[in-house]
């Protein structure tokens, strides 16, 4: 086809190309004339040699049978594929995540160590990432301006004013010149651009702050461990391979399975709508969803998939947050406006019947005493003029009866509302919030109402009945290694020490690290020691309803089994029959000793402790 057009071309061009110098002037015109023939006879050949050429090229001759396959990058450092991944934990077959090798083969297989967790490489976390994505999710486009002018012209009474601004100048322009006559309507189109011009740029403002708002408090600290440390990141810096560490409360970051824990019961009503806890263990139910809460006990998972690949990203993809309840006071003056358009609508139609009846009756004069409708004899165009008056009156009494108004004072009032709560530090989304809460009745708080930097510290140690102020050195070290093995090994919290020379990191939950920064500084615990002395057998993780958490462990030494309880004190005083003093002698606790124990109790409650 090129070489055909090329050759045409060139023919074409050697044609049109003759000097000009040697035609005469008739000859010249027989010359273009046949220069623009010649022209389009070729191209419409060319046309139809190029549809003859297309008709050939649809001819479909078979092709050789082939085999597709998913290549897997050569270099890839990981022996598992996403989809993999996501199989494995949506589908939750126990029997395919041991074709894996289970959950140690599948941290293989991301390249993780189950007790290390992943390097924590600036690289590593790079590659994981470009392997398996980033734990953020798909947001909706955001809102521009004219989103919220649009919604602002959804109000029902707007849409009234406006189509009574619009008959009202009509009329007004049509009975009193266009002079005077757009006085009404054109008060009416202003007053209802004010309500929309500060009702979108205040919702416009606030959505905008509002973002950014979110973006901070979406931003939740998470625990992982990399490189053998615990530490805190935030929830979107968690990939692939990560393993979190989870306890009550904590809400589940990312799809992954269980490596172990205690006692690890999962709220899923986020996801199934089910109100019963599921259990999750390493032998039956490993798998934990993205977006589900721990509601009792504690744990280490791994993380198998981020962002927009766990069940929780597909879930919110197709699900829209936009919503168009009204508010409490919306409602009432849209219930309000739409029965005064009612009863006005109901007068005008009345007003406009009775009026026009009258007219062509014969009952109206004009300003000289004459009747203004004398059947045949009136003229068209004061037929017409004398109805279009008419209805102007209907016309009128509908604007006088809507409130223009009331939409106006309404938003100006949220808006100042908005901006006393924002001076008190007080983040409004909406304008309608400022009405919501204040038609609340009720407002419950907590029982402190306090902020605080959220740590804590050990500032009072009583052993038996003494307040211990001198520290570890006057107490019994069988007492001192008694309340070693209680703080190592019933806690959910971790110390690390990069070398000797180092700080101590402790992580947890600010009670945790309290008393773990106490039994480390303070009576020189070595937890790391301590938990290779004796073996965990059973573990009763702390909750509000318990108020104590237990641990049953086994020395290594010779098999003897021990119970530390820890918690309330009043609920651990209930369980105890004896006590240490000091010195580690046994005591018994009986009725007297157990009231100066409750005493005790009650004035460190009273000092806040």
């Amino acid at each position: 086809m090129t070489t055909i057009l090329q050759s045409n071309l060139l023919c074409f061009e050697y044609t049109i190309q003759v000097p000009s110098a040697t035609f005469s002037k008739s000859r010249k015109k027989w010359h273009s004339l046949f220069a623009t023939i010649y022209c389009s006879r070729k191209f419409s050949s060319l046309i139809t040699k190029t549809a003859t050429a297309n008709d050939e090229a649809r001819v479909v001759h078979r092709s050789p049978s082939h085999v597709s396959l998913a290549v897997m990058q050569e270099n890839s450092p990981f022996r598992i594929d996403q989809p993999t991944l996501i199989e494995l934990v949506k589908e939750k077959k126990i029997e395919k995540l041991r074709k894996h090798g289970g959950v140690d083969g599948v941290a293989s297989g991301l390249g993780t160590d189950t007790q290390v967790g992943v390097s924590g490489s600036a690289e590593d976390i790079e590659r994981r990432r470009e392997a398996f994505g980033s734990n953020t999710y798909r947001k909706p486009p955001t809102k521009g301006f004219f989103h919220f002018v649009v919604e602002a012209f959804k109000d029902l009474t707007i849409m009234i004013l406006l189509g009574c601004a619009a008959l009202s100048l009509g009329f007004g322009i049509k009975e009193h010149g266009l002079k005077d006559g757009w006085y009404d309507g054109g008060s009416i189109f202003v007053a209802v651009f004010l309500v929309i011009a500060v009702s979108a740029v205040s919702n416009y403002r606030q959505d905008r702050q509002f973002d950014k708002l979110s973006k901070v408090s979406n931003n939740i600290q998470v625990d992982v461990v990399r490189g053998g440390r615990r530490q805190q990141i935030s929830i979107f810096d968690i990939v692939v391979g990560d393993i979190v560490c989870l306890k009550i409360g904590d809400q589940v970051p990312a799809d992954g399975l269980f490596i172990d824990g205690h006692s690890l019961q999962i709220d899923e009503s986020s996801m199934t709508g089910e109100s019963d806890h599921v259990e999750v263990n390493g032998n039956q139910n490993p798998f934990l969803l993205s977006g589900t809460k721990v509601a009792d006990g504690y744990a280490r998972m791994l993380v198998t998939s981020v962002g927009m690949n766990t069940t929780w990203g597909q879930m919110m993809c197709q699900i829209s947050r936009d919503t168009n309840d009204e508010t409490p006071l919306q409602a009432r003056l849209n219930k309000l406006t739409s029965s005064i358009g009612k009863v006005g609508l109901a007068v005008a139609f009345l007003v406009l019947v009775v009026l026009l009846v009258r007219y062509f009756t014969g009952h109206t004069t004009d300003e000289n005493g004459n009747r203004e409708f004398n059947g045949s004899k009136t003229k068209s165009d004061d037929i017409i003029n004398a109805v279009v008056g008419i209805v102007a009156a209907a016309v009128t009494i509908v604007v006088v009866a809507i409130p223009e108004g009331l939409p106006l004072a309404v938003t100006l009032t949220l808006a100042y509302s908005m901006k006393r709560m924002m001076a008190d530090q007080a983040m409004v989304r909406k304008l309608s919030a400022c009405e919501t809460m204040g038609s609340a009745t009720t407002i419950c708080t907590d029982k402190t109402g306090t902020l605080t930097l959220n740590r804590m510290k050990v500032t009072k140690f009583w052993l038996g009945q003494e307040s211990m102020e001198e520290g570890a050195s006057s107490i019994s070290p069988f007492v001192v290694d008694l309340i070693h093995q209680g703080v190592a090994l019933n806690t959910t919290g971790s110390v690390y020490r990069a070398s000797p020379g180092t700080e101590y990191e402790f992580s947890g939950s600010p009670t945790e690290k309290a008393i773990l920064s106490w039994a480390v500084v303070e009576l020189k615990m070595d937890m790391e020691k301590t938990k290779k002395c004796y073996a965990v057998l059973q573990v009763e993780a702390f909750n509000s309803q318990k108020k104590r958490s237990g641990v049953l462990i086994g020395r290594n030494d010779d098999d003897t089994v021990h119970v530390h309880w820890k918690g309330a004190a009043e609920m651990i005083l209930a369980l105890c029959s004896s006590y240490y003093d000091a010195s580690g002698v046994e005591k018994d606790l009986d009725d007297d000793e157990r009231t100066k124990f409750e005493q005790i109790i009650q004035g460190m409650a009273a000092s806040s402790l």
